[in-house]
């Protein structure tokens, strides 16, 4: 093998394999159309990627042809279990077709085969030919062609096979993968392998025996090996030979497919920047379009400036770090960022400090990294005493991602981060909730086009990771500079967008940008546990737990793990014959939650099972955790919370999990109880009173049930009256619970059946009430058939603020997710709207009682409820006016209603 050879592989893609592992594995992604646009996004990302890290290669993608292959005509089943292609991702084949065409790349398929077998054979033509080959994909059958001139890269997870890896990945070389697959199987592509051969057993027999062919001439010698069930494996491996030996046809790669053309026809023919440009346009991928606009000299819409060369420095001396001051004391706009020993904010210490000014330009300050043989660093006092005027002044405008980690981690350091002007995270969010992922190494694949410098590649993985004090400041400059200098980038893209969208520029100014100080300040509270009271929940629940695991095994005739769906499958369904309700997608009947739930309601063992997760559940994530998470220094707990996490626009927490703690239960009631107040304090609980319901009055308008409001009428039991036809004082409790079903029942989009199995009635009688209930407030009706038909005509529906919920399955040809999406369309808005209202009362209490200077601080946000910690001589003030701001946090066509509770323990209070 030349040095020419080594440098410049011939690298083949498994297109198929990326296409589905693009879909499944990253983050769904839509355009403003709501078309689906995530796999077209991964697979051309990762195709750029590889002709960026091989540029003197000749690439080549190969997907598979349609229609059946030589495999089908082998054995039938083959792959005949596989559920059919999803619509999402077939829209996305062609445009990525035309994208790998556009840029230049040879695409092939070939009819009867699959892109293994025309990978194989091109990486043997260029074994012959003297050339090495690199193929990128993800699948693991791929291992049996790797030699000395044939490796593997996965570019989704930067992983590597020579030889020696897939001995370490699998503990067998590549001359045994395919006898590995052929022993063991593979239910995806439905191969059967020898039944009762997993990987541990075929593992043993290969590394002991070798191949099928050694396996099968020396079955005697299989006791000898000694693993578990290695005695009676003899005769099942003489039973299915046929079955082994069609398996290990089945997974072996072809690698002498006729082709048309060989492997010196995969050259690359120049890009079409003119197409890709259209494409990328349809796509809305707003970073490629940018770097190819830019290089036209165009002007495109929303793009930004992309550097052609970064210059990012590391600051070590003082003349140099007060050029920097300098520059960002005149600048109108900086991005921060700072580095830090960990990811706990109440734990964090400041490692060292980023910024960037200009697009490509940015500084690391490193300042307290401690390695062996570490070079010089600033004084760290001496720069954050030099940095703190600039970064609490409220006219420095500073822009960052995720700034309340930053801004929590200097607040610990003495410094009251000021002049938040721009936070990326939020823009992202704002701009599309459904998104899911805004941090910033996915945004800027996105909208950059840029793989950035993962933590992982500086600092390790694993028990082996670094942290980052511990990064040499070679590698931890540029990290730490990206940072900073993409952070601004992604600012110049996103800030446009938002600037064009009234609502959604005054949703991010008013509400999240705001919110992020108030989160801050809540965390750093915390709020105070006794950890006495959760030990000896934890000691009580470890009893219980070993109750009920006595009365399951008495139930079931004998002892099994409660844990264990394999084991309850035999014991329910096998052993004690109860109904099959629902099978997994491998064919096995569920144990799954909702299972159990219906199961339960007939039988014993299921309800016993259930109350024992509930309480296993409860014990490992509260009452033994909590006093774990208890900080040393504070003495309490500090929660994060999330601002762009949930679709809807709700905040979610963890470490702990705030909002997951049951309130229906006596067990979580108790956990409640153990979140007490300081000594000289009390709890103030201040919840909004079935704010979805008064929310659907005033989105829908119903003058009935706006009037039950308005009227201060018990909603339900108004709702009952109304629809049985019977006088309010004639309502009974069950009428009343039935009523209260479908109130709530409809704000999801609950259906007739759906109903009739909460209310234990008949399918007809639940559609009866629906339409009893529909005729007695018809604006109800009318909104929801108005809102499905706004969210199938633009993509989304809003919030009362504005705040947009895109629903990129409003018109699949799927009926289950259509009908998913038109249920979210319904509920989306409220909840949504109650989400923007708990917002804006928690920044109006922050702000009121920065203001007002009383011993009182919010310690939990929790769904529709804030909690106060109060010194106990300012209970009946706090109380008033608490009630006053969260009431006027929105102005609806009926009030808000808000319950307030007063205790020495959460529980006590709500």
């Amino acid at each position: 093998m030349t040095k020419e050879t080594a440098s410049a592989p011939l690298v083949l893609v498994d297109g198929s394999s990326y296409l589905f592992r693009a879909f499944h594995a990253l983050p769904p992604l839509n355009n403003s159309k709501g078309q689906p646009t995530g796999a077209v996004k991964g697979v051309i990302s990762m195709l750029r990627r590889l002709q960026a890290d091989y540029p003197g290669s000749q690439l080549a993608v190969i997907f598979d042809a349609k229609g059946p292959t030589f495999r089908s005509e082998i054995y039938p089943d083959y792959k005949a279990h596989r559920p059919p292609m999803p619509d999402d991702l077939r829209v996305q084949i062609e445009p990525i077709h035309r994208i790998i065409k556009a840029m230049g790349l040879p695409l092939i398929s070939v009819s009867g085969v699959e892109a293994d077998d025309v990978i194989g054979t091109y990486a043997a033509q260029a074994t012959t030919a003297g050339v090495d080959t690199v193929i990128s994909t993800g699948d693991k059958d791929m291992a049996q062609l790797v030699n000395e001139h044939i490796s593997l890269i996965n570019t989704m997870n930067d992983t590597r096979f020579d030889v020696a890896g897939v001995r370490d990945k699998f503990g067998i070389g590549p001359e045994l993968i395919i006898d590995f697959l052929a022993l063991m199987g593979d239910s995806v592509d439905n191969i059967p392998g020898v039944p009762g051969v997993g990987q541990k057993t075929a593992l043993a027999l290969l590394q002991g025996l070798g191949g099928i062919d050694a396996i099968y001439a020396n079955l005697d010698k299989i006791p000898e090996l000694g693993f578990r069930g290695a005695k009676s494996l003899p005769a099942k491996m003489a039973e299915h030979e046929a079955l082994a030996r069609l398996s290990y046809e089945l997974a072996t790669i072809k690698c002498d497919v006729e082709l048309d053309q060989g492997i010196d026809a995969l050259v690359a023919s120049e890009p079409d920047n003119e197409l890709l440009l259209e494409i990328f346009r349809e796509q809305e991928f707003r970073g490629w379009i940018d770097e190819l606009a830019s290089s036209k000299n165009e002007s495109a819409a929303l793009t930004t400036e992309a550097p052609a060369a970064v210059d990012y420095q590391l600051v070590t001396d003082k003349p140099l770090f007060l050029e920097w001051l300098s520059r960002l004391q005149a600048a109108e706009l900086f991005a921060f960022d700072t580095e830090t020993t960990s990811l706990d904010y109440m734990q964090a210490e400041i490692v060292g400090v980023s910024f960037a000014i200009e697009p490509g330009e940015a500084a690391y300050v490193p300042l307290a990294h401690s390695y062996e043989g570490c070079p010089g660093q600033l004084d760290r006092d001496w720069v954050m005493g030099q940095l703190k005027p600039l970064l609490e002044d409220p006219k420095r405008s500073k822009v960052g991602q995720n700034l309340k980690y930053d801004m929590s981690v200097l607040a610990r350091a003495g410094i009251n981060l000021q002049g938040i002007a721009h936070d990326t995270m939020l823009q992202s969010y704002v701009l599309d909730s459904v998104a899911s992922r805004h941090d910033m190494d996915t945004l800027a694949n996105n909208h950059l086009g840029i793989s950035t410098i993962t933590f992982e590649e500086v600092a390790g993985k694993g028990a082996k990771q670094k942290t980052f004090d511990q990064v040499e400041l070679e590698q931890a400059g540029p990290y730490a500079a990206e940072d900073a200098d993409i952070t601004l980038r992604l600012h110049r893209v996103l800030w446009p967008r938002l600037e064009a969208e009234a609502e959604l520029l005054k949703l991010y100014q008013s509400l999240e940008l705001p919110l992020l100080s108030a989160l801050s300040r809540t965390e750093r509270r915390g709020a105070l546990v006794d950890p006495w009271l959760l030990q000896q929940q934890s000691e009580e629940i470890a009893r219980r737990l070993d109750e009920l695991e006595t009365e399951s095994w008495e139930l079931a005739g004998e002892k099994f793990n409660l844990g264990s769906p394999k084991q309850l499958q035999q014991i329910f369904f096998e052993k004690l014959g109860l109904p099959v309700i629902k099978k997994t997608p491998k064919g096995q009947p569920s144990t799954a939650e909702p299972i159990l739930q219906e199961l339960a309601l007939d039988y014993p063992l299921p309800k016993l099972i259930l109350e024992h997760r509930g309480l296993a559940k409860l014990k490992s994530t509260y009452t033994d955790k909590l006093p774990q998470q208890i900080d040393p220094a504070t003495g309490r707990v500090h929660t994060s919370y999330h601002q762009a996490v949930t679709a809807t626009g709700r905040l979610s927490s963890s470490d702990p999990n705030l909002q997951n703690i049951p309130v229906r239960s006596e067990e979580g009631r108790r956990i409640r109880q153990a979140f007490v107040a300081d000594k000289g304090y009390r709890l103030l609980a201040a919840d909004y009173s079935q704010i979805e319901l008064r929310i659907m009055a005033h989105l829908s308008g119903d003058a009935g049930l706006i009037a039950a409001f308005q009227e201060g009428r018990d909603v339900h039991r108004s709702t009952a009256a109304e629809v049985f036809g019977i006088p309010l004082e004639a309502v009974t409790t069950e009428q009343r619970r039935s009523a209260k079903a479908i109130n709530f029942g409809l704000i999801y989009g609950m259906s007739a059946f759906g109903l009739a199995k909460q209310l234990g009635v008949t399918r007809k009688s639940a559609q009866e009430y629906i339409d009893l209930y529909f005729e007695r407030y018809p604006g109800v009706l009318d909104y929801m058939e108005r809102t499905r038909e706004q969210a199938r005509e633009q993509g989304y529906v809003e919030t009362l603020n504005g705040r947009r919920l895109y629903l990129p399955e409003i018109n699949s040809r799927n009926g289950m997710r259509r009908q998913a999406a038109e249920r979210t369309a319904i509920n989306a808005p409220m909840q949504g709207t109650a989400a923007d209202i708990i917002k804006r009362a928690m920044i109006d209490v922050d702000r009121w009682l920065l203001e007002s200077e009383l011993d009182a601080a919010i310690i939990m946000q929790v769904h529709d409820e804030l909690v106060l910690e109060v010194a106990e001589a300012q209970v009946d003030e706090v109380r008033d006016q608490l009630v006053s701001i969260m009431s006027q946090a929105a102005a609806l066509d009926v009030d808000l209603l808000v319950e307030v509770g007063e205790g020495d323990n959460w529980e006590e209070a709500h």
